[in-house]
């Protein structure tokens, strides 16, 4: 069984709903909109594992070879303007709107790994947390990063200072709080280190 991502443009950012009931659409043959210039460029740059439809191109790749190829396809999908969607994981890869830091990375404990995820992909894939999906971090390599891991009473949350050497560990009761502090990290806030108490690790 392969593992499947779809591209296709949209004017602007959707929900993961929206892109299932899109996605489904295109299946179907229901084109959403007029072919984007863009689908094609797409899976040009993809030979061999890229099927170019009429309005959307679909990416599909052998289990073991889906994390290496994903972040291919996420870079690719934004360089041409386009929406990717994850119908594995549920998730949408939108173009905006984008945190503060360039180049910030995404690691999720199933394996994906996005360079400059939409905020709203992050609060989409914090939601996935699970024992299969037991960790999410934001890493601004060489600076700070924030990482989530689930517990049986809520979340353990942790904030390092690269430049510092300093980490800081605490738990917090529920997901809400979770994508709070995310939200707020990728934006460049740190009001999440002042809402709660936090220990040295």
């Amino acid at each position: 069984m392969s593992v499947e991502l779809a591209v296709w443009h949209e004017s602007e950012p959707i929900t993961k709903g929206q892109a299932e009931n899109v996605f489904q659409a295109l299946r179907r043959g229901e084109p959403a909109a007029e072919p984007y210039p863009g689908v094609a460029a797409f899976a040009g740059r993809l030979p061999g594992i890229a099927q170019l439809f009429p309005a959307y191109a679909l990416v599909a790749v052998e289990p073991e070879r889906a994390d290496e190829v994903s972040g291919e396809v996420f870079a690719l999908a934004r360089e041409y303007d386009l929406v990717c969607y994850d119908p594995q994981r549920g998730l949408v890869h939108n173009l905006a709107p984008l945190g503060v830091y360039s180049g910030m990375q995404m690691h999720t404990g199933d394996g994906m790994i996005v360079v400059d995820p939409d905020l709203r992909l992050v609060a989409d894939a914090l939601a996935t947390l699970s024992p299969q999906n037991p960790f999410t971090a934001l890493v601004v390599f060489g600076e700070h990063f924030v990482q989530v891991s689930p517990e049986i009473t809520g979340y353990e949350l942790e904030y390092k200072d690269s430049a510092q050497n300093l980490m800081f560990r605490t738990h917090v009761p529920d997901l809400g709080t979770v994508q709070e502090a995310f939200a707020e990290y990728a934006t460049g806030g740190r009001a999440f280190l002042e809402r709660h108490d936090w220990a040295r690790v």
